[in-house]
């Protein structure tokens, strides 16, 4: 999925992405610390469990096919001089297989059936470690006081994460991070992307507002406003 497809599916125009960004911009003005926001399509790569997904419905089909045996062991004697006893097995081996790309193909083009077949374990970890190259990509872990926060999302698990840099996990607990993630999530589900952005930025501007207060005479802006896209 490309960014263009992606912010489409979070109901995000340029104008939306223009004030998230000054909302992040409001935010930061408050503060020494710095908030990305990022986007990813999906955090990992889970073609093996699409195509195990694939494989299972295929044999599931062919299983569903065996009341079938005798119309195509009459239709293999119609079309052939001889009928082998390994026929009738070779023709549902092959359909079994053969089917194993259409299935792969319609579970990857449906967003729920994909979200279904990959084990929610293996998608919590994918959206974690995802979400920790983010906050090193973007520069988070790089604020010169070590204030910086991510806040991440990936669509396809529909899975955010808050990340808060070492100078402020000494100062601000887990439990508001849960929070502000737990209702993000929350408005995101409801289709109102724009609105849960600008709300946990304010949020996490205001949890560092009143930890990290700007420094009126040097209070640079270290990291860019914009809502970061994240390849895979």
């Amino acid at each position: 999925m490309n960014s263009k497809k992606l912010v489409k599916k979070l109901n995000l125009s340029n104008e939306a992405l223009g004030r998230v960004s000054q909302a992040v911009k409001r935010a930061e003005e408050k503060t020494s610390g710095e908030i990305v926001v990022a986007l990813a399509a999906e955090s990992s790569d889970y073609s093996f469990w699409e195509l195990f997904a694939a494989l299972l419905a295929s044999l599931l089909a062919a299983i569903c096919a065996l009341p079938l045996a005798d119309k195509i062991r009459a239709f293999d004697e119609a079309i052939n001089w001889t009928s082998s006893a390994w026929t009738l097995p070779a023709i549902y081996v092959f359909a079994a297989f053969f089917f194993v790309i259409p299935f792969f193909l319609l579970i990857n083009a449906i967003l729920p059936l994909d979200r279904l077949v990959i084990p929610k374990a293996i998608k919590e970890k994918a959206v974690n470690e995802r979400a920790m190259r983010a906050f090193l990509e973007c520069g988070v872990s790089s604020t010169r006081e070590r204030t910086g926060i991510l806040i991440f999302v990936s669509y396809l698990e529909k899975q955010a994460r808050v990340l808060a840099d070492e100078g402020i996990a000494k100062k601000i607990g887990p439990d508001l991070w849960r929070l502000i993630v737990s209702e993000l999530s929350e408005e995101i589900g409801k289709k109102n992307t724009e609105a849960a952005f600008c709300a946990a930025v304010q949020k996490c501007g205001d949890l560092l507002a009143q930890c990290f207060p700007a420094d009126r005479t040097d209070n640079p802006d270290e990291l860019d406003n914009g809502v970061v896209i994240l390849e895979r």
